[in-house]
């Protein structure tokens, strides 16, 4: 086997062209590049409304009006304008296309850095953080490792990170475009595969929750694009040919001391005496500080006096009666958590069929990181033959894989009364509770679409599921109930993954 011949001395790369200095270079290229277009930007998009339009909608549906936005390569500011920001910060790697988007939108402010450089920290203040940052442009990003690494002191626990990328199948058609004058030409492209983001996402700390697909046909073509972009591209299978990815990913969050936690447990009652006082000898101590909300919900037997009872009894616990409005264990459910004080929300139904006990789980899936909405799950540990009938078993099979569709994220068991998330994400879902176009009896249902729609990070933890010893289920009418589900994920539907 031969040696291969050196290179002519004229075809090897200089001192200056070699190692770092060559990303220098590779940046300065894509700086001038976007210099040149500066003053044509403006027409690529309006000759390409349409797409601009589909990506734009997609993003302020996975970004909550009036937050804090950071768009990072903001370009002339149209997407960072659709996010609907109370407080909106523009980045981009020239002064050029900066000017641009001052001129159409004024009400933000702007900085000229590259992502990937030291220079970038200097354009934000100490301590300055945001709820969402928009990443568009990554394809040409020099050293996108290095760009992840300086968002994340921009971060908070509920931040949500947007990374825009193409398709890498589209390749070839993109290419084609640019040929024929229909797409804004392009530089030197990394084209990252959706396997290529996660693992980066990884490398830097950070968590992919889920990707989001669109555009299946990036022209207007009446009736046509409707349907492929508006249906179509939200189908399983179909989707994975769309032209754009956007995936959603959180800053992985360092432990907390469980001691410096406050945890409100909120229990529905109607018509549970019997179990008040088990409820307060089983819970255990929860974090630095445990207050058990009893929420009355017009009781006949006497809860509420048993109730009061167990707070002279036991005045070193911190028991709180509030009274429910008796239309549904929802609204019961939002009454104690409007009451609430802690730091985390958990929910305990009043039968005790799911043991208290077993409550340290769950605050140690929220406390650790791992977690920022933790389903019970009954399913999976052996359920005794009485505590669950054989066609809620098979009701809750069938909501579950149908929930799993919905919210891009596995949950077993939809109607496990269990369920543990920070009062803050309560706060933020408040607006969307009674939205979904019918009412939800027992809350499940607005809790699992609301986690969903702020990509909070959902994880089932087992249960040991057991036969109630006093009172009767409150889960009666099972056909009937089982429509009202079926019109609740027909909703989600509409709203999740048809609502952009």
């Amino acid at each position: 086997m031969t040696d291969m011949a050196p290179l002519p001395i004229s075809d090897r790369p200089s001192k200056e062209t070699w190692g770092p200095a060559a990303l220098n270079e590779r940046r300065e290229r894509t700086r001038q590049h976007l210099v040149n277009l500066g003053g044509k930007r403006e027409y690529w998009i309006e000759h390409n409304r349409y797409y601009y339009k589909l990506l734009g909608q997609l993003l302020r549906f996975l970004v909550e009006p009036n937050r804090r936005v950071l768009s990072v390569r903001c370009s002339t500011g149209a997407f960072l304008s659709a996010m609907r920001p109370r407080i909106g910060k523009g980045i981009e790697i020239c002064l050029e296309m900066i000017d641009v988007a001052q001129r159409h939108h004024p009400d933000f402010c702007y900085d000229v850095a590259f992502p990937d450089t030291d220079e970038f920290p200097a354009c934000f203040a100490e301590g300055e953080k945001f709820d969402y940052i928009a990443f568009n442009d990554i394809d040409d990003t020099v050293d996108v490792q290095r760009a992840l690494q300086n968002l994340k002191p921009l971060c908070e626990r509920h931040t949500r990170l947007l990374i825009t990328t193409y398709n890498h199948l589209w390749e070839p058609l993109v290419t084609l475009a640019e040929w024929l004058g229909m797409k804004v030409p392009r530089i030197e492209q990394n084209w990252l595969s959706g396997t290529d983001v996660r693992n980066l996402l990884a490398l830097t700390g950070y968590e992919a929750l889920e990707t989001r697909r669109v555009v299946l046909c990036p022209k207007y073509i009446p009736l046509v694009s409707a349907f492929l972009n508006s249906f179509c591209a939200r189908l399983p299978g179909l989707n994975l040919l769309c032209m754009t990815e956007v995936h959603v990913a959180r800053l992985i969050p360092a432990p907390i001391d469980r001691e410096k936690l406050s945890v409100s447990v909120i229990i529905p009652c109607k018509d549970e005496r019997g179990n008040v006082a088990d409820a307060v000898r089983r819970i255990p101590s929860l974090g630095g500080r445990t207050e058990i909300i009893f929420c009355d919900d017009k009781s006949t037997d006497g809860t509420a006096d048993e109730v009061r009872r167990m707070q002279e009894m036991h005045p070193e616990c911190d028991i709180r009666l509030e009274l429910g409005p008796g239309i549904s264990k929802s609204r019961n459910v939002w009454t104690g958590f409007n009451a609430a004080s802690g730091d985390i929300l958990v929910i305990l139904d009043a039968d005790l069929t799911t043991m208290p006990e077993e409550l340290p789980y769950f605050l140690e899936a929220m406390a650790s990181g791992v977690a920022e909405f933790v389903n019970g799950s009954r399913l999976i540990y052996p359920v005794p033959r009485e505590a669950m009938k054989g066609a809620n078993m098979l009701g809750n099979k069938f909501f579950s894989l149908a929930f799993s569709y919905l919210l891009n994220q596995r949950v077993k068991d939809t109607l496990c009364g269990t369920k543990v998330l920070w009062r803050s994400d309560w706060q933020r879902m408040q607006s969307l509770i009674g939205t979904w176009g019918i009412e939800d009896r027992w809350g499940d249902y607005e809790l699992l679409f609301g986690a969903s729609k702020l990509n909070l990070r959902i994880v089932d933890l087992p249960v040991h599921y057991q036969e109630r010893v006093y009172g009767t289920t409150k889960m009666t009418r099972v056909f009937q109930n089982g429509l009202v589900m079926l019109k609740m994920c027909w909703h989600g539907f509409l709203k999740l993954k048809l609502g952009w």
